[in-house]
């Protein structure tokens, strides 16, 4: 009763999760209606003739707005307001300025009375010479700006220059810049003083006139900015119109790039009026198709992965990712900022193959493109290129055992992108003049995106309890504490958990799994075996056994304890979930059969079996299962008296039969033929470890 109020529980739960990501996915999808209609530039037009059902106006493509936006960016000009309290206050700050110096200069002693009037005559003239310059420089313009920040291709823009709220246009050359209207003033100030008595020119030398420019021209951000985006939401994003009943196109025609944009601008407003007019319908029909897709990603995991459904971490995870992708993909094409092609889709079987297998990265991410189709235009290229971009991302990638690989796949897929974009451009216009070349920009930032995303690895490892190739490679180096302490407390166990790695390894890269899960697993299954290293038989030295002192439930207590302190030591360094199932299932549920023997001879049969037993529970995989046969395998066979093929032959099926037939294999998806491989691979290295040469018999002549 208990077990079946907790698998309905677990069905509820695969149930809502299911939902939910299938509810926020119709969400977000858009409920305009779809055009009836597919079609492709380049390639003929494979339906009835067309004959346009309403007026509807011809809009302009991407290239062409750019363009025209670019042209009248080119010809825009930046707006400066004109301060003509500036030019005011500093004349007559000059003239001031001018005079009290000059008062202080004449009142000397060295001047003499006659000189004095000269002088006054003549810095008169030169004074309202001055003055007069600086009043037209001013009138011209002092911008505030830098010399050095204006390029040469700036003095050939034009500025507006706003004068008592009237715009006058001009340009940057015939304005000035600060040290600009500075010579010029020093270079009129030297040719008026041409003439003059050295007294006078001995005072102009020692006066100075550059403190008296300042810019009047100031840079309006506001208004510049406003008047641009002005200038840019005038441009019209029509080009003609197409009146009801005009002949759009004919079957068999060849859809050029003039026809394309017809059918491109009757499917927008198509899709518009379709999606004012019968919401509802178009909902349940996009619910109805998101639906398909749904039922068919429960239909896969339950036939070929039904290991996910039932973990519902791994399923909220498969689903989280889906709709995530989706989400993400909405948001960025509903902007309309940015091109839709930085979307990184091909993170998703990356994602999926690092944690699972290449079969369900395919699928998902077929789910995922599907899905991602209902927002974006021209749906088959959007799905033909994702498609194989995703296929060389699951093929390059596999099973990552090095970070530089992942480079490699970015790359590729980069490139994958590029050339299967470049191939529609070609099947559509026969060149590749009409490339957006903008393309290499977005499938760039793609591929960092992709980069910087597989970052995440190490959190979704963290929050789903998930394991990566990296991380396993990580755990498996013998030079990390634990493993370095397994070797210094117990040597033996040490070389044992060795020899159990390898024979575990060769086995799973005959039958399949995880050659890596499987030697991080084997490395530290008898970590627990540090508790009492002395009381097993690979770390006895000088003939002592300390089982000699202890009874046999005691000894069997000690033996079955091992599993235990391994996964309190396990869990003490952290490691992950999937290596201490290894801890836990390595020994099943089997007894400790050398002190079972013995007690059951003691006590004439009648003993407690559980006494005897490992607390398992038994394999759950296909990777804990080889771990189990490899240790039991390896451990029996340092017993043997003598290492013949067919000594060895005889341990290897003893062992795992007896292990199969007491049920230890029923949980693992593991197949007799596995096993049958399995037992031939053991064979096999066992020979070569104790050095067992092929006994061949004698030649006689005959």
């Amino acid at each position: 009763m208990a077990n079946d109020r907790k698998t309905g529980i677990k069905h509820f739960v695969t149930l809502m999760l299911f939902l939910i990501s299938y509810l926020v996915v119709v969400t977000v999808i858009p409920h305009e209606g779809r055009f009836k209609y597919e079609f492709q530039k380049g390639r003929p037009w494979m339906h009835e003739d067309l004959y346009a059902p309403f007026d509807f106006p011809v809009y302009k493509t991407e290239q062409e707005l750019f363009s025209e936006r670019s042209k009248l960016l080119k010809e825009f000009k930046s707006i400066y307001q004109f301060d003509s309290t500036v030019q005011r206050q500093q004349v007559e700050k000059f003239k001031s300025d001018f005079d009290e110096l000059f008062k202080k200069f004449i009142s000397t002693g060295s001047i003499t009375q006659p000189s004095r009037v000269n002088l006054k005559i003549d810095i008169e003239k030169v004074k309202h010479a001055i003055a007069d310059h600086l009043n037209q420089i001013y009138f011209k313009g002092i911008i505030d700006q830098n010399e050095n920040d204006i390029s040469n291709s700036m003095l050939k823009e034009g500025l507006v220059v706003i004068i008592n709220n009237v715009a006058y246009d001009k340009w940057f050359d015939e304005v000035y810049t600060v040290q600009k209207a500075i010579r010029q003033l020093d270079d009129y100030t030297v040719d008026a003083t041409k003439g003059i008595s050295p007294e006078l020119v001995g005072f102009l030398n020692n006066f100075s006139l550059k403190e008296y420019i300042q810019p009047n021209l100031f840079y309006d951000e506001t208004a510049t900015q406003k008047f641009r985006n002005e200038l840019i939401s005038n441009i019209s994003d029509t080009k003609g119109l197409v009146q009801e009943g005009e002949k759009i196109v004919v079957k068999g025609e060849i859809v050029n790039s003039d026809v394309y944009q017809i059918l491109a601008s009757l499917k927008k407003e198509y899709e518009k009026r379709l999606g004012s007019k019968n919401l509802y319908t178009i909902l349940l029909g996009n619910m109805l198709l998101i639906a398909a897709l749904y039922i068919g990603l429960f239909l896969f995991l339950l036939k070929f992965r039904n290991e996910v459904l039932k973990n519902n971490r791994k399923l909220l995870f498969i689903l989280l990712l889906i709709t995530l992708t989706v989400l993400i993909s909405a948001l960025i094409i509903k902007t309309s900022t940015i091109s839709m092609l930085v979307i990184p889709l091909a993170i998703v079987p990356i994602f999926v193959i690092t944690f699972f297998d290449s079969r369900l990265a395919l699928f998902v991410h077929l789910i995922t493109i599907f899905l991602v189709a209902f927002l974006v235009p021209n749906g088959f290229e959007f799905v033909f290129t994702n498609f194989i971009a995703g296929i060389v991302a699951i093929v390059v990638k596999s099973k990552l055992y090095n970070r530089g690989q992942l480079f490699k796949t970015v790359s590729l897929v980069y490139f994958s992108y590029l050339a299967l974009t470049l191939s529609f451009y070609l099947v559509a216009d026969g060149s590749l003049r009409g490339v957006n070349w903008f393309i290499t920009l977005w499938y760039a930032i793609n591929a960092l995106l992709l980069l910087a995303s597989y970052q995440l690895v190490y959190v979704i490892e963290k929050l789903f309890g998930f394991i990566s190739d990296i991380t396993l490679i990580e755990i498996s180096n013998t030079n990390l504490d634990l493993l370095r302490k397994l070797a210094e407390v117990t040597p033996g166990t040490f070389q044992h958990s060795l020899q159990v790695a390898n024979l575990a390894e060769s086995a799973v890269q005959r039958v399949g799994g995880n050659p890596l899960l499987v030697r991080a697993g084997a490395l530290y299954h008898d970590i627990g075996k540090m508790a009492n290293p002395m009381f097993f038989i690979e770390n006895q030295q000088g003939g002592f056994n300390p089982h000699e002192n202890v009874d046999n439930v005691r000894s069997a207590e000690i033996i079955i304890n091992h599993v235990h302190e391994g996964v309190r030591i396990a869990s003490k360094a952290g490691l992950p979930e999937q290596i201490i199932d290894f801890i836990k299932m390595h020994h099943g549920t089997t007894k400790v059969r050398y002190f079972y023997n013995r007690e059951l001879q003691a006590e004439n049969g009648s003993i407690d079996e559980k006494k005897f037993s490992y607390p398992g529970p038994e394999p759950q995989t296909k990777e804990t299962a080889i771990v189990m046969m490899a240790d039991a395998v390896e451990a029996a066979s340092r017993s043997l008296k003598e290492y013949t093929i067919q000594s060895i032959d005889q341990l290897v099926e003893k062992i795992i039969d007896e292990q199969l037939n007491s049920g230890q294999y029923n949980s693992a998806d593991i197949t007799l033929r596995d096993i049958s491989q399995i037992k031939t691979i053991f064979k096999k290295k066992l020979q070569n470890i104790y050095h067992v040469r092929m006994e061949y018999p004698e030649l006689t002549n005959g």
